[in-house]
């Protein structure tokens, strides 16, 4: 693969961005939901202008490849601390899954969440995400259950200390 880009998302990205949303929860967490979970969760996506409302409201970052996204993350911010350490959302095309994509996504989350001032990160991992988190250094702090129209889909609040921020002058 040819060297991944990062940049903020744009309105125009709302289309392929829901696209790639419902593809990664349809395609990559069979295992883990049914079908009528999958179809509940993806149907956020389904107003796709309503879904890039709700990115343009967040810190939403694509990684990009020769024009492609390969993915995308959004981080929001903890009401009760008024900081951006929240990982919404992280999905990875189907296409482009196991290939560091979501690991990089990560990695720039954390790193804007520190910028900003966050001491900490959390995220609502779902069944499928909760070992990449867990590599990642993330530690379990609650299961939740969640409705998504008639369905209850289980996720896990997983946080993880950010490092200390860096030395601009290396």
């Amino acid at each position: 693969m040819t060297t991944i880009s990062f940049r903020p998302y744009l309105p125009r990205d709302a289309a392929p961005l829901a696209d790639l949303y419902a593809a990664s929860i349809e395609e990559l967490t069979v295992e883990d939901y049914d079908e009528g979970q999958r179809a509940a969760w993806a149907s956020a996506a389904d107003d796709v202008e309503a879904f890039g409302a709700r990115l343009a409201g967040w810190l939403t970052i694509l990684a990009e490849a020769e024009g492609e996204i390969l993915g995308f993350a959004a981080l929001r911010d903890d009401p009760k601390v008024k900081e951006n350490r929240i990982i919404e959302m992280l999905y990875v095309s189907p296409d482009h899954a196991g290939q560091g994509i979501g690991k990089a996504l990560v990695d720039v989350m954390e790193l804007l969440a520190r910028q900003r001032g966050a001491e900490t990160a959390t995220v609502d991992a779902s069944e499928t995400a909760r070992e990449f988190f867990a590599a990642r250094g993330y530690a379990m702090q609650a299961r939740n259950t969640v409705m998504r129209g008639d369905e209850w889909l289980v996720n896990t609040t997983m946080k993880k200390t950010l490092p200390e921020k860096a030395n601009a002058n290396g």
